[in-house]
């Protein structure tokens, strides 16, 4: 008896071990929870004339780049959606003691119905929302972190992971201190409004807290749609939902990099206007200095963004700072000019002054004999004769001893004093009547330059700031 009992005892326990293994094993078929008519072609049913409600929240993981030569963004997150199945069986066993719900492998979901909602402005093709993708990289993504949710209450949840490549239509009218408002799509494919509506659970969308983004700051708190109206392209009434995401720019960056460097460069122009005319290489290669690395700094700040066929805030900045610059170098050229011919005037003077000493000295004799004598030179003014002393052989300045003479414009007789001057359209020099002293014109615009220029830019940047302002807070 004992030889026998033995090997059949030993094969007893190895039979009851595999069987406990093999329960422990077990795989829920599908069978299990759906009955034998289950059709998953077929959507769940639901009362006469409504459609089934799928509900859908979002949580954004990451936000990996922001780009505007593309004008796309790519976007990780987690995407949830709900529905009731009310053709579920769902047995107690399945169901873990102090549990409401069973979490089953995503490869269970192909033997449920679901719904084909796809996201409308994808650049990435097969961009649906399960995780039987075209695109490999989306398809490992979804099949590896996803899983389906079964309530008691017959309601069917199906979670996953994955990045989708969204186009988003930018403006850059106000660039650097523009605001992209992006929004994603989703939409059902097949499915219309009267047999699938989508709406946005209590969650909605949330955003990771921890994200940064370097440029970019998003705006919160995001604005959600729900849509139900015709759609062109499949020609019917479908039922969408819309998730804008409000990319801010922060302009930071570009205040450190951009206008604090050229309003120096402006602010360097200005010391030409304390420059003398004597210092030309100075002055021309400071203001063509400046202009060349206006000009070079913001060939670099163009490809930052796509050619674009509108005006943006930044080339207005631009325009302005080197319309200033080249104003200062055209300053330069019409003080060069004007002093050119201040110096001309003045040499012509001094060469006709000899030959126009005699002809002085017979008028005013002439003027002596027919209104009399005074013992000096004399200048016939109209009401009397007026005797003045004045060193007739220096053409600017008075000699004691010496008589001059200053007619007035209403007599008939000819200047003496910058009778060249006078031959000129554009009077170069002239005497103050307060002072005495020579003025000369290119001085004078050197001195009102260096106020003007200052006034002017100040003028501009007030006017600059406040608009664009104004702008980026209406359009936000």
């Amino acid at each position: 008896m004992m030889p026998c009992t033995w090997p059949t005892t030993l094969f007893f326990l190895i039979w009851l071990c595999n069987d406990v293994a093999s329960k422990r094993n077990h795989t829920l078929k599908p069978r299990v929870v759906l009955p034998e008519n289950y059709v998953k072609e077929m959507r769940p049913p639901a009362r006469k004339g409504q459609p089934v409600i799928v509900e859908f929240s979002i949580y954004v993981v990451d936000v990996n780049s922001i780009n505007v030569e593309d004008m796309d963004f790519r976007v990780d997150m987690f995407i949830r959606q709900t529905w009731s199945e009310s053709r579920l069986q769902l047995p107690e066993d399945i169901f873990e003691e102090g549990d409401d719900h069973v979490t089953l492998p995503p490869e269970f979901f192909d033997n449920l119905w679901h719904p084909d909602p796809y996201f409308l402005n994808s650049k990435v093709t097969g961009g649906a929302l399960h995780y039987r993708q075209r695109t490999p990289e989306i398809a490992e993504l979804t099949h590896k972190f996803s899983s389906v949710t079964l309530y008691r209450n017959q309601t069917v949840r199906y979670s996953a992971r994955m990045h989708a490549i969204i186009a988003c239509q930018m403006e850059f009218q106000l660039y650097p201190m523009d605001i992209q408002s992006c929004p994603i799509y989703i939409e059902s494919f097949s499915y219309s409004n009267q047999k699938v509506r989508f709406r946005w659970s209590e969650a909605g969308v949330t955003i990771n807290p921890e994200l940064k983004l370097l440029q970019y700051h998003i705006g919160q708190p995001l604005r959600l749609e729900e849509t139900n109206g015709y759609m062109i392209d499949k020609d019917g009434n479908y039922s969408r939902l819309v998730v804008y995401f409000r990319f801010e720019r922060q302009i930071g960056h570009h205040l450190i990099q951009t206008f604090a460097p050229s309003s120096l460069v402006v602010m360097l122009s200005w010391f030409s206007f304390w420059l003398d005319l004597d210092a030309i290489p100075g002055r021309v290669t400071l203001l063509v200095t400046c202009m060349l690395t206006l000009v070079t700094m913001f060939t670099g700040l163009r490809a930052d963004i796509p050619p674009v066929a509108y005006v943006k805030a930044l080339d207005l900045w631009m325009a302005g700072c080197m319309m200033f610059v080249f104003a200062a170098l055209g300053e330069f050229v019409v003080v060069k000019v004007l002093d050119k011919q201040y110096q001309m005037n003045k040499n012509k003077a001094q060469e006709s002054m000899p030959r126009i000493i005699p002809v002085i000295r017979r008028f005013l004799q002439r003027l002596n004999g027919d209104k009399g004598s005074c013992g000096t030179i004399a200048a016939w003014e109209g009401s009397g004769v007026r005797c003045r002393k004045v060193d007739i052989t220096s053409p600017t300045s008075p000699a004691a001893g010496t008589p001059a003479v200053h007619p007035t414009p209403s007599a008939t007789t000819p200047h003496v004093v910058g009778v060249e001057r006078r031959q000129s359209i554009l009077q170069v020099a002239w005497l103050d009547a307060d002072t005495g002293q020579e003025r000369v014109l290119w001085r004078e615009i050197d001195k009102l330059s260096r106020v003007v220029f200052p006034a002017l830019f100040l003028l501009f940047v007030t006017m600059y700031w406040p608009v664009l302002l104004l702008k980026t807070k209406a359009s936000s």
